[in-house]
């Protein structure tokens, strides 16, 4: 009897972890074949390709999640304006991430340069470097493509290192991400250019695309993916305070650009070989190290120096430590972004060839989120060819819409992606008049009026 009991517990517990443990609930597992798409430059027309989007499989044990996916998202990938020739390639990747993440009890270990972790669709998450940095040998930039290489070969840590966000905007597609030879990955928070409150980039013009999710002031950020010390990345916005109370605000780094002009020490006074002098060429925040570490003691919304905290999210109700993709209060990029420039905990998780224990294959069905999107922008409203709904927040199932006219009579459907946020209607060959879209969201099922001349 006590055997049975014993097994029986095994089992509910086994089965209680996969469905409350967001680190194997959270991925958004393809299961109806959508394939990516990505634009070449010159032509605002997708093209469909043949990889599998967001992640494939899910498995677990009791200590690691398993997560198999191609790396590429479901939101439209490219073009890459600075003359980056890759495109978004299948990785056919294993990746393992701790379902025990443990604090590191130094001072946090540096991250690198390619994967520190993964988003929830499967794509790569790096941090804030773009394997560029500042030779004082020669003083000029080394590494990456077009430079000599830098002392001490690829990714090595100088002095000064570049910093991608800034150096290489040029180059991100409208979803802020590029690929490194095949591999599409974010420095920073996926949501797109054309969606920020200052837009800095004119990329989104042409080529309308989007990104994981779209930022929501009013509602605690999605968790958009997991570190590879195993602890969770959040959007933008959040509890402002830890306990989950006081409202919800943009969780803010601690992070500041220092006020220097030359660069001859780092922010700790640490004596090193020069940099070139703050100009145009080279602004300041081209390189990590003008940025210093401010501590808000006190400010519950600011975050430590990995930029993170532990709190309260609606995944984690009785809190966890949470690393959250920072912007400003125009909703641009704010260094460090995502992870770093240390790690919180223990580094375990990484790429892996294969799984090399016995696991349990996650079942999304059998936990389908309900749609928690509760806000939806359609524009340009009038129009008179081409109108486009925006789904503000994180699409976690596929979100439908019909657009009918005055008596209802179903004109077109179309799908918002799970990992997307946008659908078009092309309305060219209308009659001028009133047409309504229907979709179900968070409220229950919502109307709108478009107005098409």
């Amino acid at each position: 009897m006590k055997t049975q009991q014993l097994l029986l517990g095994l089992l509910l517990t086994g089965g209680l972890q996969a469905q409350t443990n967001p680190a194997i609930s959270s991925w958004l597992i393809n299961t109806d074949g959508t394939t990516g798409r990505h634009y070449v430059q010159g032509n605002p027309t997708p093209i469909v390709d043949a990889d599998l989007a967001n992640v494939q499989l899910v498995q677990y044990s009791a200590n690691w999640v398993y997560v198999s996916a191609t790396g590429v998202p479901s939101y439209i990938t490219g073009p890459f304006m600075d003359g980056n020739p890759s495109l978004t390639a299948n990785q056919n990747a294993i990746f393992k991430i701790s379902l025990n993440p443990t604090v590191n009890a130094g001072a946090g270990t540096a991250t690198t340069g390619g994967n520190i972790g993964i988003f929830i669709n499967g794509t790569a998450m790096f941090d804030y470097r773009d394997g560029v940095a500042w030779n004082t040998a020669t003083n000029s930039l080394c590494g990456g493509p077009g430079f000599s290489p830098c002392p001490g070969g690829p990714m090595a840590s100088m002095s000064w290192n570049r910093d991608a966000v800034l150096a290489e905007m040029a180059g991100f597609d409208c979803s802020k991400g590029h690929p490194a030879m095949g591999n599409y990955h974010h420095h920073q928070n996926p949501s797109a250019f054309n969606m920020d409150l200052t837009v800095i980039s004119n990329v989104c013009t042409l080529y309308d695309a989007e990104g994981l999710y779209a930022i929501d002031s009013t509602v605690h950020s999605p968790l958009i993916g997991f570190s590879y010390d195993g602890y969770p990345v959040y959007g933008a916005y959040g509890y402002k305070n830890a306990d989950g109370t006081g409202g919800i605000t943009r969780i803010k780094s601690g992070y500041q650009l220092r006020n220097i002009s030359t660069r001859t020490v780092w922010a700790d006074g640490t004596d090193v070989p020069d940099g070139p002098a703050v100009s145009v060429t080279y602004p300041l925040g081209y390189f990590r190290e003008d940025y210093e570490f401010v501590n808000h003691a006190g400010a519950a919304d600011y975050l430590d120096v990995h930029n993170g905290r532990f709190c309260v999210t609606p995944e984690y109700p009785n809190g966890m430590y949470c690393y959250f993709a920072t912007v400003d209060s125009e909703w641009n990029s704010a260094y460090p972004y995502l992870i770093g420039p240390t790690y919180y905990g223990v580094v375990t998780g990484a790429k892996v060839n294969s799984i090399t224990e016995a696991t349990t294959i996650y079942n999304p069905v059998n936990n389908l989120p309900e749609q928690s999107i509760s806000e939806v922008r359609i524009f340009p409203n009038p129009t008179n060819d081409l109108f486009i709904v925006q789904a503000i927040g994180l699409v976690e199932t596929n979100m439908e819409l019909s657009l009918t006219d005055i008596q209802g009579k179903v004109i077109d459907k179309q799908v918002i992606l799970p990992g997307s946020t946008m659908a078009f209607f092309d309305v060219s060959t209308l009659y001028a008049g009133t047409y309504v879209i229907s979709y179900t969201d968070a409220k229950g099922i919502q109307r709108k009026k478009i107005i098409v001349h």
